[in-house]
């Protein structure tokens, strides 16, 4: 016995080691951390517990059958982040580059029927070159049998996919079905066919950065949620994620105590928020004054600006927060902005985190290549997302407040929990100036003097209709407040909303808009 355990030992050192010092130091020179460092920095010290190291493929012809290296090219296993239970799956590229094999696939298949029984988040360190071409249809079937795992995985527990590599082809897409993507720049990329293929087909020469890289997918394409330069720093982002982040769709996010009193005034918010609609201002510096310790953590930070979309704590508890950001576009929904804003609804929704949505939008941004882009069923997106959604939802009108963007922010009339206003909100089909010339136009175009009567019909128009307690006054505002009272009035409103309830009709799954 004590033979076969030195035996066992020894194998198991050669395994952890990799397959040869030169395959480890071509890592190295291409600024990468091997397979086993990075899952060292994922998890807790210690905590890693290895599934199948001893698998090898079993495939014949084109030389595979004396290349029978242990893993197969791939590292599972599961263990703990903060003391909590995550699985994780790793490509080594030393080993066939990383290439999809039916072993290889096997073994991805069954940590994440693992991560499913156990109600675990998944995290994938990707670092591959596609399906193991010399394994020919079978390594196909194995990427079909991810996707099928990672569309069932969907809103039940939490799926992290971290690219620190290339990932091209068909393997593309086991990123895009899950709930993020990290990537660390240039040394990932993501892309359907490489830049060869699309200089043989449209005649245009790019870089694999320049077609898929972080920066790429992180500010154009929406692909990427997370984009760092270097792995330490993204690996240490994936465990702060995970933290607040609960294990499954039966649990709510963790809370953590927090050293910020629950009652704490706002006063910095009555001078940064302007008065005047037209004046830009931070919509993050709203959201650094409101959290605990001004901590969040932004998601899509690069894409669509015009709307933020973050994860905080409110005393102790996650929160989810969606607000315009009058900054970029004065904080319009254009079509980028309405799949984000529903992507990260739904995302907390599935997985219990309230949403707090903080208000400042003159409405939807208008022109043609928008309205020819489909700017009418994307933004019914957000209108899904959020008329769907059964977690507590709170609403913050801080200024504007225009026409279909105020419905479609989770406005009462689309089961906001509660509506809170500031004194200086203006909540209406359009602006006071639009509105005038279309109501008044022949007051207007008949008058001595159009400008004077134009403005007076602005003036008498938001006495009217705009003043701030119009809204509340017809009950579709729970209340003004005043804004430096507002991080306690979230937090009593969220907490009392911690029992909520709500059931959704009986059906198989609804038909949101694509």
């Amino acid at each position: 016995m004590r033979s076969a355990v030195e035996e066992l030992t020894s194998l198991k050192r050669e395994i952890t080691e990799g397959p040869d010092a030169a395959a480890t130091r071509r890592q190295r020179d291409k600024g990468k951390l091997t397979v086993r460092e990075r899952i060292e920095l994922l998890l807790d010290e210690g905590s890693f517990h290895e599934v199948e190291p001893l698998r090898r493929h079993r495939a014949q012809g084109f030389g595979l059958e004396r290349r029978r290296p242990h893993t197969d090219g791939v590292v599972t296993g599961w263990g703990t982040v903060e003391g909590r239970t995550v699985f994780v799956y790793a490509h080594d590229f030393r080993i066939f580059g990383g290439a999809l094999g039916e072993a290889h696939a096997e073994k991805i298949h069954k940590i994440m029927d693992m991560a499913i029984a156990a109600g675990a988040p998944l995290v994938s360190l990707n670092d591959g070159a596609g399906a193991r071409i010399q394994e020919g249809v079978t390594a196909l079937a194995g990427y079909g049998g991810i996707f099928t795992r990672n569309t069932r995985a969907s809103g039940v527990i939490p799926q992290i996919s971290v690219m620190l590599g290339p990932c091209a082809g068909g393997a593309a897409y086991s990123p895009a079905l899950t709930d993020f993507v990290f990537m660390v720049r240039d040394t990932s990329q993501m892309f359907i066919t490489g830049p060869d293929v699309v200089k043989a087909v449209t005649g245009e020469e790019i870089s694999q950065n320049g077609l898929g890289g972080a920066d790429v997918h992180a500010e154009t394409s929406g692909v990427c949620h997370f984009a760092y330069d270097d792995e330490e720093t993204c690996l240490a982002e994936v465990r702060y994620l995970l933290s607040l982040l609960p294990q499954n769709n039966r649990e709510r996010p963790p809370a953590a105590p927090s050293g910020d009193p629950a009652d704490r005034r706002c006063e910095e918010l009555l001078d940064l928020v302007p008065a005047d609609g037209n004046r830009p201002y931070d919509m993050r510096r709203v959201i650094e004054s409101l959290v605990d310790d001004g901590d969040y953590l932004e998601v899509h930070e690069r894409w669509a600006t015009n709307v933020l979309v973050a994860l905080a704590r409110l005393d102790g508890q996650v929160v989810g927060i969606v607000a315009n950001q009058p900054q970029s576009l004065a904080g319009v929904l254009d079509i980028n902005a309405s799949e984000k804003a529903a992507r990260f609804v739904q995302m907390c929704d599935a997985f219990n985190i309230p949403i707090v949505t903080l208000l400042d939008v003159p409405g939807f941004l208008p022109g043609v290549d928008q309205e020819h882009g489909g700017i009418i069923r994307h933004g019914a997106k957000l209108l899904y997302a959020y008329c769907n959604a059964t977690v507590p939802r709170i609403q913050l009108i801080l200024r504007k407040a225009y026409g279909g963007a105020y419905i479609v922010m989770d406005s009462r009339s689309v089961g906001a929990d509660l509506s809170y206003a500031w004194p200086t909100n203006e909540i209406a089909v359009m602006g006071a100036e639009g509105a005038a010339n279309v109501i008044f136009r022949r007051q207007i175009a008949g008058a001595d003097d159009p400008e004077a009567m134009r403005a007076r019909m602005v003036k008498e128009y938001k006495a009217e209709l705009m003043h701030p307690y119009y809204a509340a006054e017809r009950g579709l505002v729970d209340d003004v407040i005043d804004p430096a009272e507002t991080r306690q009035v979230l937090i009593r409103s969220l907490h009392m909303l911690r029992t909520k309830h709500a059931d959704l009709p009986s059906r198989k799954h609804g038909n949101p808009p694509q």
